[in-house]
């Protein structure tokens, strides 16, 4: 088949899914699920990608490294999800068992003899988010609103799981035009930047030469859905929970036997928010949430804290993250507390590689007939774990591009009211389908 023949196949195979493509995505939009939690989510890929003909499905403990992952919810709270799923309509029994214990993810495989071998990053997971129960959201108004009380799809997740499934299964049907390998990563808990890197350190990018992944966005002033290509810049992050241990006692008979752990927190807030910024790369930092304190008559005895730092280039992630450190540890002394810090979730700085973003731009403006929108080279304000698969492959020798799938979106990500137009799920699969059959030809 010419090279302009399959071109042509990929955008009347991708149209004419465009039914299936939306059915999907609502069904993962009703039964959303937190990071390390998608079970349901995770037994519908791999049973889709079987079906597909992809060669090897990796689930459970062969898609991610157990000991690299962050912010794994508690035993008992997977457990209880576990058994809750299992009840779910949808849910595929076979692959469920490998979740247990919260291995969520899959990676589909496709094996076309020689050549390069790309991979293709979808993520899964959904927000701690009551969704908008207003008439005016589409998902309440045509019956697919979150059946999870407080767990909402409020940041495009389901319509990247469902583009991925999309790419997967056309990709399979033309694997005769392809020569190399695809691996489709349906990546748990990006949300925190949690996931990516117990994939990165399974192995699984150590032999890819290129790795693309995308996030719907938009605002509404795009008025026209498309393809949206910049320089991928975004910012490394660290995300920490912090807990101080003091002594409670009576706060009028004895205050002086207690050591308050809420003094100690606030005083770590407080100057935590004072960082002296980088001079030499844009930094950021927030707490955003604390717990503390039994009564107003009892010296606090514990308290808990959730914050982050950011920066626009590793350097300045760094500079924060010791000076929080060196904060949280003078605020516990200053009031005679300890601490805990632990981990929570971490993302490298991320760069697109200027010569797959500009063969992406061509695919889809010439090949895929889609709008292309240059983004602003300024970087950007948000943090991606994918960063860490970009790393990985660009450090020997490999190439990445992180693009967005652009539509007249309602509301900001991470709101109760987020939704994107489903036509951008088509045009997503034409994307990631038309660069992927441009680099293995």
């Amino acid at each position: 088949m010419a090279e302009k023949e399959i071109f042509e196949e990929i955008m009347k195979r991708a149209d004419a899914l465009a039914p299936e493509l939306v059915k999907l995505r609502r069904d993962f939009h009703k039964y959303p699920e937190l990071g390390w939690m998608e079970m349901r989510t995770t037994s519908i890929v791999a049973s889709c990608l079987k079906e597909y003909g992809c060669d090897q499905v990796l689930v459970g403990k062969e898609v991610c490294k157990a000991e690299a992952r962050m912010g794994v919810p508690s035993e008992a709270l997977l457990e209880d999800h576990y058994e809750e799923v299992k009840e779910q309509e949808g849910t595929v029994s076979e692959y469920l068992p490998y979740t247990r214990e919260g291995f969520t993810g899959v990676i589909g495989i496709l094996h076309c003899g020689e050549g390069p071998v790309v991979a293709l990053r979808f993520d899964m997971d959904a927000l701690p988010v009551l969704e908008s129960s207003e008439e005016s959201h589409l998902p309440v108004r045509e019956g697919f609103v979150s059946c999870k009380r407080g767990v909402m799809h409020a940041c495009g997740h389901d319509g990247h799981t469902t583009v991925g499934l999309g790419t997967a299964r056309i990709l399979c049907q033309l694997r005769e035009c392809l020569h190399g390998t695809v691996k489709f990563i349906f990546q748990p808990a990006e949300e925190g930047v949690r996931g990516a890197r117990s994939i990165v350190e399974k192995g699984h990018l150590d032999d890819v030469d290129y790795v693309l992944g995308a996030h719907m966005g938009g605002g509404a002033q795009q008025k026209v859905c498309g393809i949206g290509v910049g320089d991928g810049q975004s910012l490394a992050t660290v995300k920490l929970d912090v807990e101080f241990f003091g002594k409670g006692s009576h706060a009028a008979a004895s205050p002086e036997a207690g050591n308050n752990a809420m003094l100690s927190m606030a005083t770590a807030i407080l100057n935590l928010h004072a960082i002296p910024r980088h001079g030499q790369a844009d930094t950021r930092v927030n707490v955003g949430k604390v717990a503390a304190g039994t009564g107003r008559n009892i010296i606090c005895d514990s308290a808990h804290m959730e914050m982050e730092v950011r920066g626009m280039s590793e350097e300045a992630n760094e500079y924060m993250k010791v000076y929080a450190e060196r904060i949280i540890s003078a605020a516990a002394q200053m009031h005679g507390c300890t601490y805990a810090i632990r981990l929570m979730g971490a993302a490298r700085n991320g760069r697109n590689d200027e010569a797959l973003a500009e063969h992406l731009a061509e695919v889809c403006k010439k090949q895929m007939q889609l709008p292309v929108f240059e983004l602003p080279k300024s970087g950007t304000s948000v943090s991606e774990d994918y960063s860490y698969m970009s790393e990985r492959v660009q450090s020997h020798g490999g190439q990445s591009c992180y693009f967005y799938n652009l539509s007249c979106c309602n509301n900001t990500l991470h709101n109760e009211a987020f939704d994107f137009q489903e036509e951008a799920l088509v045009n997503g699969v034409k994307a990631f389908c038309g660069v992927t059959v441009h680099l293995l030809r």
